[in-house]
């Protein structure tokens, strides 16, 4: 058990798998546990759970920076998009980064809409172009950050709606993101949130621009008012976009994300970057201001020294979150040799 930024993590020597799944605070696991016993018992009830979903929906608002009334809940970020894809003309034209991760694109693709991938550091040079922009902050495969500054300022000059994915990005990278039109995360990798737990934020300007595809009573203005019957009655604003909550998922993000949006997130910057330049200096690797580190090894070799990687692209990712130590870098040195 380590007991790093004001909280305690069952988290083993070696594990570097964060950007596959993260691994939550004792409060959060202990209160997954706690709404398991309930459910078991029969002690559980419907409403119990609006409680947890208010807090995780405040939560991701503070670790993004908006307000609480712009949240959508979902299950992942594929569903949350295809609210957006949804929306769009069939003609338009969605441009994004060339080895963007699936969940953010295939939306799109399935819709029929033309979708033009771009290398990343070029995205913002053919905005002009398109008729939305959908990219990850932070790219899955090898950790490459995004400049949302350039793409911000493209996008605005040339009125092109922007929808980022920040899976890989909230909970390590302090966020300030009002501008943005939508903004998706799943939470069980750097928000340290059960699978079935992600969030969409809507800004005013594009509520009319989705499409709540998966409408369902929770979508309601009061949702225990709109159980069952027409018409159809759904919230005014981002809630339309709700999908039934996943109970236990949310029970567990209601504990880590109010967490993590309460701690200094600089430090906490500091320390993931810092802990990731250490492996990069160590295998020879350039700088890059990213906690995902992806370079050429055998993952069988790391994964008998007991650390905890993944393969992603033909390479070796590894991640560095909050509770991760300097001797975890070590061990990953030593293996790789």
């Amino acid at each position: 058990m380590r007991e790093v930024f004001g909280s305690r993590f069952d988290v083993p020597h070696g594990y570097l798998n964060t950007p596959s799944i993260g691994i939550p605070p004792e409060a959060a696991a202990d209160a997954v546990a706690a709404a398991v016993a309930r459910w078991r018992t029969g002690a559980a009830s419907p409403p119990d759970f609006d409680e947890a979903v208010a807090a995780s929906r405040q939560g991701f608002a503070d670790l993004i920076g908006v307000p609480a009334d712009r949240i959508a809940i979902g299950a992942s970020v594929s569903q949350l998009l295809g609210a957006v894809a949804a929306g769009l003309p069939r003609d338009a034209k969605v441009l994004t980064a060339a080895g963007e991760f699936t969940s953010v694109t295939f939306p799109f693709a399935a819709q029929g809409l033309a979708v033009t991938e771009v290398p990343l550091d070029l995205l913002p040079e053919a905005v002009a172009e398109h008729d939305l922009v959908v990219v990850s902050a932070v790219q899955s495969s090898d950790g490459a950050v995004a400049d949302l500054g350039a793409v911000r300022a493209a996008a605005e000059a040339a009125g092109v709606p922007v929808a980022l994915d920040v899976t890989q990005a909230a909970g390590w990278l302090p966020l300030a993101l009002d501008w943005a039109d939508w903004v998706v995360a799943a939470g069980y990798k750097w928000l340290l949130s059960p699978r079935g737990s992600a969030w969409l934020a809507v800004h005013p300007r594009a509520l009319e621009r989705g499409k709540p595809v998966h409408a369902g009573w929770y979508a309601g203005e009061n949702p225990w008012d709109a159980l069952y019957g027409l018409p159809l009655r759904l919230a005014a604003g981002a809630r339309r976009f709700d999908l039934s909550p996943v109970w236990l998922a949310q029970v567990g993000a209601a504990a880590a994300l109010p967490y993590l949006a309460a701690l200094d997130r600089e430090a906490v910057h500091r320390h993931c970057l810092g802990l990731a330049a250490r492996i990069r200096t160590g295998l020879g690797l350039p700088a890059r201001n990213s906690p995902i580190v992806s370079f050429d090894a055998d993952p069988a070799r790391l994964a008998a020294a007991g650390i905890r990687v993944s393969a992603r692209a033909g390479k070796v990712r590894v991640g560095c979150h909050l509770y991760n130590t300097h001797s975890d870098v070590d061990r990953l040195l030593a293996a790789v040799g």
